[in-house]
């Protein structure tokens, strides 16, 4: 691949990577805009409602070390191809073989076994932006690539409830499912592995977890994770029994908050580009989140329609800071670390994505809706005092690996297909 087609193929990759990562989004975390559809067939709770949403997440937790892993010996490609072909054939196996009532418990289960398969593309794909774009444009390509979620979400909102209302909750899942094995079969086809570093002979790559920094970008990712479930599972519960509105309205109206937040991702990776820097702004998100959730707690208690605009500039700052958390995990950790660090990322934050929806529901159950999102302001909160600032080197250096041997930025390497 001379250096033209490589830089060619890069987006490529990049964009594929967008697109399965998107197709997993849309089952992962659209499952909550299938809520009322989901409590008025099996006659569940808010709270058993949110033991169903969180199923693949719990999955997702549950394998995203191992899978990180497996990218780091194996490869990306593979790893993601497998993992988007699991997914996708178990969504379908949830959907077919389940019925309601006595059969909800064999119906979450596969979607947390669909959960566990759809964690290989959040390992594996962060380890491939990393491996093909040069550290001053790299927070932008990991920006592109944490679009999916909202991509995702968005797709989901506007698909998932009209499919619901009209065929029912299990056929819209048979949508992300054929997502899932079309985005396999793309990732086999067209995605090219990265060139790695070389290693010299009989030297081993030290943890990067002998120090607390990474601990920390990990901590405060999860922190930050609290808002941005909290909007994304109970939004549109909240936008149809509160102030009224149709399931139908409700998600297209969050689907256009998507989009938006798909844009503050890119922006907010640019930003980063440009400052030397993913933690700084990270603290200047976290801050954003805490007044997003506090205006969300007195707009319940004054007009709902400050609710839907909390809801909105949530949508776009509770998530601008995950490319921030994985591209800044991906750098403090080294090459050799790539996918085992993304995939302790994605499991702290998973595990705060799991307990969210249901632990949530049992407040907003127990008191309301007030209490429950000036609880959830706390988290940020906790977040600005736990980021790591002042640890994160200037990212104009080369990208760090453990140890006193650094890794010169991937458009300096000579295995870069874009300087052949």
């Amino acid at each position: 691949m001379d250096g033209e087609q490589g830089g060619r193929r890069r987006w490529l990759i990049l964009f594929i990577g967008l697109a399965a990562q998107a197709a997993t989004c849309s089952f992962l975390y659209g499952i909550p805009f299938l809520v009322p559809t989901i409590r008025a067939a099996d006659h569940l709770s808010l709270a058993q409602a949110g033991v169903v949403v969180s199923a693949p997440t719990v999955g997702l937790l549950l394998t995203l070390i191992a899978w990180g892993a497996a990218a780091d010996r194996w490869g990306e490609r593979l790893v993601i191809a497998i993992g988007l072909g699991g997914a996708g054939i178990l969504v379908g196996v949830a959907v077919l073989a389940t019925g309601g009532g006595p059969g909800l418990v064999g119906f979450a289960v596969l979607l947390g076994a669909a959960g566990a398969f759809a964690s290989s593309v959040n390992a594996a794909s962060g380890r491939v932006v990393m491996g093909w774009f040069a550290a001053d444009e790299r927070g932008m390509a990991m920006g592109v690539r944490q679009t999916a979620q909202p991509l995702g979400v968005g797709i989901a909102a506007v698909a998932l409830p009209m499919l619901a209302e009209r065929f029912g909750y299990r056929v819209a899942l048979l949508l992300p499912a054929a997502l899932c094995v079309l985005c396999a079969i793309l990732v086999l086809a067209l995605v090219v592995d990265p060139p790695r570093p070389a290693r010299e002979p009989g030297e081993r790559a030290g943890s990067p977890y002998r120090s607390w920094t990474l601990w920390r970008v990990h901590g405060s990712s999860a922190l930050l994770v609290v808002p941005q479930f909290t909007i994304s599972a109970f939004a549109l519960e909240y936008l149809v029994s509160v102030p009224h509105w149709s399931a139908g309205a409700a998600g297209i109206f969050l689907a256009v908050a998507q989009v938006l937040g798909a844009g503050g991702r890119l922006v907010t990776g640019y930003w980063s580009d440009r400052v030397g820097s993913r933690l700084r702004p990270t603290r200047q998100l976290a801050w954003a989140s805490v007044a997003v959730m506090l205006l969300a707690a007195l707009g319940n208690v004054t007009w709902t329609w400050v609710v839907a605009v909390a809801i909105v500039v949530g949508a776009v700052v509770t998530v601008a800071d995950n490319g921030l958390g994985f591209t800044a995990t991906a750098e403090l950790a080294g090459s050799a670390w790539v996918g085992r660090a993304l995939g302790v990322q994605n499991t702290t934050q998973n595990i705060a994505g799991a307990l969210t929806p249901p632990l949530l529901g049992l407040v907003i159950g127990g008191a309301n809706y007030t209490v429950a999102f000036a609880l959830v302001a706390v988290f940020p909160l906790l977040a600005v005092a736990v980021v790591p600032v002042r640890a994160e080197n200037h990212l104009g250096t080369a990208m760090k690996t453990v140890g006193a041997k650094a890794v010169p930025p991937v458009s300096a390497r000579a295995d870069d297909p874009r300087t052949r």
